[in-house]
């Protein structure tokens, strides 16, 4: 892959998951976008074990595959024996003195800005926020559409811990 094909910024989004409270890439993805069999990454991985503390890389636990899986809807007969690898971003960092080849490079040259984009965008969040705020504890708090506003972006700052339904309720729904 040359620097002039780029892959989209959308693609290495989709393939970042929140697992241990980190933002992660799967050994499985990231061995799609360097172009090498998931078997080669692991292997790299394991000659080098010293470069990949458990900040860096950790091994999914059975459990948390299990509910992964569900949740990327792979099949349970297909794909990887093994529980996958997960690299924070300085594990996809470190992949970088591993694994040589050109693709490689440049592929995680776009990781490694995907996660500055991502640190960006939860600065501007976190400093809209905390504008919110202050707007509300100077006695705006009754105006109930800045309430809104401020429910909205704490959600989007704070993962849900349950699901909401999809779909809309019925005036008969409510009662």
């Amino acid at each position: 892959m040359s620097p002039t094909s780029v892959l989209p910024e959308e693609h290495i989004f989709q393939k970042i998951y929140v697992i241990h409270d980190q933002k992660v890439l799967l050994d499985a993805d990231l061995s799609k976008l360097y172009g090498v069999p998931t078997k080669v990454l692991k292997q790299a991985v394991k000659r080098n074990r010293t470069r990949f503390p458990p900040d860096f890389m950790f091994e999914l636990s059975p459990d948390e595959w299990e509910d992964l899986r569900s949740q990327i809807v792979t099949s349970s007969w297909g794909g990887s024996r093994y529980v996958p690898m997960a690299f924070t971003e300085q594990g996809v960092a470190m992949l970088s003195s591993v694994l040589k080849s050109p693709q490689a490079i440049d592929v995680n040259i776009q990781i490694m800005r995907v996660f500055v984009k991502m640190r960006q965008l939860i600065m501007s969040y976190k400093d809209l926020l905390a504008r919110i705020e202050s707007l509300e504890t100077a006695g705006a708090d009754r105006n109930k559409h800045i309430r809104n506003i401020y429910a909205l972006i704490k959600e989007l700052l704070e993962p849900a811990a349950h699901p909401r339904p999809i779909g809309f309720k019925t005036n008969r729904d409510k009662d």
